[in-house]
This record gives C-alpha cells, sequence and structure tokens, in this order.
C-alpha cells in the first residue's frame, strides 16, 4: 500500500464510556459498571385532567419497537373491560392497532387522517371493537402524505387538538399511539395531550431513548403546549438477566416513581394474540403477558384517577 493511501487517524471522539481490552474480555457473569447518564434527564410531571373531559395521553418512545402498540391495546382493553370509556387514536401509518383489535382497515372509510382535516367529522371516525367501551380511530397509510398536507396550513400543529375537542368529554381517556419518527403527526399528539407514557426495553440503550424524548418534550413545552408533562416510564419486554436486572434497577434510581410497575416481561402469548386479532386479557389472560398488563393497568388507572368496576 503506497503511503498517500493510508488514512490518517481517525479523530479523537467524546467518549461516554471508554473499556479497557480486560473489561471487553469479560463473561457476561461479571457485568461491567452500568453507564452513567452524562447530564440529569428531567421529567417534568404532567398536571391533572383538566374538568368534564377525558385525560389525553400520548405513548411515545422515540425508538422503535418498545412495545408501544402492545402497551396501547392491552392496557386500553383492560380499562374498558371494568367500565372505563376508552378511545384509541392510531397516529401511526402501519395502523397495527386495528389489526390487535381484529378490525378490517380496508372497509374504514373515516381514519385518523380524516379527524386531522375534517374536524367536523370527528365523529364519524370512531369504530366500535369487540371490547365494549373501546372505540378506535384507525391509523393507515395516508397519514404518510398527510404531514406534506399539513406543513403549509397555519396552526399545523394542533389539527388534532381542533379533531379531539367534541370527542373529550364522552370518553374518561384517549391514548394516542404514535409511530417512533418525530414528524408532524406525532406533534400534533403531543400538543393535543396532556401526558406522555413512555414504554422502554429494559435494555443498554434506555436510558439513551428518554434522554432523547425529554428533550422533544421541553421543546414542546416551550414552544407549544406548555401543561404537557410525563405520566411515567413503563418497562417492556423484561427477561430475567444481569443486564436487563441492571437497567431495571437504573430506571428506578433514575425516575423514581415515575417508574410504573410492573415490568412486561417477553411472552409468547403477548407475540401471538395480534395475530388472532384480540387482546391478551382474551388471548391468553392468566398468561405472564396477561398479568403484567393487568397489573400495569391498574396501576396506571389510579395515576388517572380512573375507577375500574
Amino acid at each position: 500500500m503506497d503511503e498517500e493511501d493510508i488514512l490518517p487517524e481517525a479523530v479523537a471522539a467524546p467518549l461516554v464510556v471508554e473499556f479497557t481490552e480486560e473489561e471487553i474480555e469479560r463473561p457476561e457473569s461479571d457485568p461491567l459498571s452500568s453507564a452513567e447518564p452524562r447530564t440529569e434527564i428531567d421529567l417534568p410531571r404532567a398536571g391533572p385532567t383538566p374538568a368534564n373531559r377525558g385525560r389525553v395521553v400520548t405513548i411515545m418512545n422515540q425508538k422503535g419497537g418498545v412495545g408501544k402498540t402492545t402497551t396501547v391495546i392491552n392496557v386500553a382493553t383492560h380499562l374498558a373491560l371494568h367500565g372505563v370509556r376508552v378511545l384509541v387514536v392510531d397516529c401511526d401509518q402501519q395502523g397495527n392497532c386495528a389489526t390487535g383489535l381484529g378490525i378490517d382497515k380496508s372497509r374504514v372509510l373515516h381514519t385518523t387522517r380524516t379527524l386531522f382535516t375534517e374536524p367536523e367529522q370527528a365523529a364519524s371516525c370512531r369504530h366500535a371493537t369487540a371490547i365494549p367501551g373501546l372505540h378506535l380511530v384507525v391509523g393507515e397509510r395516508s397519514l404518510v402524505g398527510l404531514e406534506q398536507e399539513l406543513s403549509t396550513r397555519l396552526g399545523r400543529e394542533r389539527c388534532l387538538s381542533e379533531g379531539l375537542q367534541t370527542l373529550l368529554p364522552h370518553y374518561d381517556i384517549i391514548l394516542l399511539d404514535t409511530a417512533p419518527s418525530l414528524g408532524l403527526v406525532t406533534i400534533n399528539a403531543l400538543v393535543a395531550s396532556d401526558a406522555v407514557l413512555v414504554p422502554v426495553q429494559t435494555e443498554f440503550f434506555a436510558l439513551e431513548g428518554v434522554a432523547m424524548l425529554s428533550a422533544t418534550i421541553r421543546e414542546v413545552r416551550r414552544r407549544l403546549n406548555p401543561e404537557l408533562g410525563f405520566d411515567g416510564v413503563m418497562m417492556t419486554m423484561h427477561a430475567p438477566t444481569l443486564l436487563n436486572s441492571q437497567v431495571m434497577s437504573q430506571l428506578k434510581e433514575t425516575f423514581g416513581d415515575l417508574v410504573v410497575e410492573p415490568p412486561i416481561r417477553r411472552n409468547i402469548k403477548l407475540a401471538e394474540a395480534p395475530s388472532e386479532g384480540i387482546p391478551i386479557h382474551i388471548h391468553a389472560p392468566q398468561s405472564n403477558g396477561g398479568k403484567d398488563y393487568r397489573d400495569l393497568a391498574v396501576n396506571l388507572a389510579q395515576r388517572w384517577n380512573l375507577t375500574l368496576e
């Protein structure tokens, strides 16, 4: 190789964590010391729900694959089965809430897009599910084009708020499922919300994901929705490994009583339920997933001042 073909040394980067050769070669049973966040993660707490309407909560993490939709479906189902009036609004173009609740998206006329663009049609956007008291506004792929359509509108961040106004008094809780990307549809969800609930996997990058979301929420509070805050951080896809246990301990140490118990354990029944189009509470209520989501929903109901029958 000629001298001119030799690359210069890489520029030194501001590493958060450095490992020695000895540390890299440690077996899994001899864990590395856990990585600490460089700065304190500020999670402002959400305030009380305004009178005479349901609480609006966005289920969000800017990292994908953390169980947002699974959480929305199963928390909503348990609450509805116990007398709570629940509306789920799917703000994700994949539309997986409809699949998980057994609704055929191809036969739906009014969707989340309608809620954004024709607020006077809001009542027609709701679709009954097999669960009494649980209604769904269906998300689907037309939400992709909606981003560009909204970009030229005045007040484009508040379209969803306007669409929800006539529905809020008729529900006790409104859960918004969002895509992991931070587009205009997701910003609308945050502007329309009273609070955010954050699902995180108990894995190494959990704190990094929450820190990124915290920065987003601070910006939304500063510019668009000063009342927005956090209702909690919940743990998903938990396994009885040393790493998962360390991350769970770190989350509890960092966020204290904002952490909502219990962690949702990895469970094959949770993976099977969406393919059947039914929630875990009907598919396999006595499975670990069924029990975990039942207990999580009960604890969230207490935070949200909801009475379960």
